[in-house]
């Protein structure tokens, strides 16, 4: 098992690094169903996007690709609201956590896959920090009640924002460790870790995360990596709707 929990951790974290966004998303879901409870996949979800995209964090600060001044409301907002997702989600049933978890997953899909934005026009280039504050607070929200990053959700809102896909995979990887740590912190304040569990999530997810930085900066093209997120996404979507109907 602990072998199996490494390997689909590492390729996991390689798949969505390339869009630098948490494989959290897919840990969890994956725990739950190798029979692991919820409430202990959440916090190793949540370490474990922790660490992996910081690897992939340091990747983008070394080589100039960060935006520190887009990142740093966002990274605000998320901590704040992680920790208050975190508490709220002792007083959720899990079933309904289960039905939001889908509904963002199929948010996040059809976002990736459906939204286009004409390259021809251009992107945005200003820092509208009242609204990546807000998407901050929402990611963060959703990033404790559900055990998750956050990335899958702030991508999505970038996009909707107009920010070019190549920023928001730096963004979104610079902001997941804070929000994801912060979730944590309270998890393991409420005595929900299983560190032998998590060690071995998060070492696949070091390995994995920082090769597949450096492969989605050598060798993909944008539009490649969200197709692929996008069919990720509503793949595990699909999966969890027939566990909870």
């Amino acid at each position: 098992m602990d072998w199996l929990i490494f390997g689909i951790s590492l390729v996991a974290s390689f798949i969505f690094a390339l869009g630098g966004v948490g494989a959290a998303i897919v840990l969890i879901p994956t725990l739950v169903w190798l029979g692991i409870p919820i409430g202990t996949a959440k916090p190793v979800g949540l370490f474990y996007n922790t660490v992996s995209l910081t690897g992939a964090s340091v990747h983008n600060i070394r080589h100039k690709l960060l935006d520190f001044k887009i990142g740093t409301p966002i990274i605000i907002t998320s901590l704040l609201f992680a920790a208050g997702g975190a508490y709220l989600s002792k007083f959720v049933p899990a079933k309904y956590i289960l039905w939001l978890f889908i509904a963002f997953l199929l948010f996040s899909s059809s976002m990736f896959l459906f939204h286009k934005k004409s390259e021809a026009k251009g992107y945005r280039e200003d820092r509208p920090y009242l609204a990546l504050s807000l998407v901050g607070a929402f990611a963060g929200l959703l990033s404790g009640l559900l055990g998750i990053g956050g990335g899958g959700i702030i991508s999505p809102l970038m996009l909707m924002l107009g920010f070019n896909p190549k920023k928001i995979t730096t963004i979104t990887a610079f902001v997941v460790p804070f929000s994801s740590f912060s979730g944590f912190l309270t998890y393991w304040a409420i005595g929900k870790v299983d560190w032998k569990l998590t060690i071995i999530a998060s070492l696949g997810g070091i390995i994995g995360a920082t090769l597949g930085t450096r492969f989605m900066h050598s060798k993909l093209k944008i539009s490649t990596v969200k197709k692929i997120l996008a069919i990720i996404l509503l793949l595990m979507a699909v999966k969890l709707i027939l566990k909870a109907i």
